[in-house]
């Protein structure tokens, strides 16, 4: 039996590159982001395949680096370079969507870092997972 996740989309998460992936792919987003929202509402089942990784956890709290790739295009998850971060929270079935990027939204040379700072500069809450 799979647990079945309440969505949470953070504020940050949607001001920032969710609103740019809607403007540039406009109704294919629309597709990609649902099947994204769905996929994360059964998210254990995502760590049975090579789409999820866990960055950082904690008893209750997992940090998860998630691929996806936009609807209609020709790139595969991996190639195309867009993540979802993502914290699991297992005590209260909910999936926070943090950040959801493309490589070339980070201005680093090392995308780990970037995202982490960005976790750690706007979510306190989260702030211990990326050290």
């Amino acid at each position: 039996m799979s647990i079945e996740y309440a969505i949470i989309v953070e504020r940050f998460a949607e001001r920032h590159f969710i609103n740019g992936f809607s403007r540039k792919y406009k109704g294919a987003w629309d597709i990609t982001w649902k099947g994204i929202l769905e996929q994360f509402s059964g998210f254990d089942e995502l760590f049975k395949t090579s789409i999820a990784e866990t960055i950082a956890h904690d008893q209750n709290v997992k940090i998860c680096k998630v691929e996806f790739r936009v609807y209609g295009t020709q790139e595969s998850r991996h190639g195309s370079g867009n993540r979802c971060i993502v914290a699991v929270h297992k005590d209260t079935n909910k999936v926070c969507v943090l950040l959801v990027y493309g490589k070339t939204d980070l201005s680093g040379h090392n995308e780990t870092l970037e995202w982490k700072k960005l976790i750690a500069e706007n979510y306190p809450e989260y702030k211990e997972y990326c050290k």
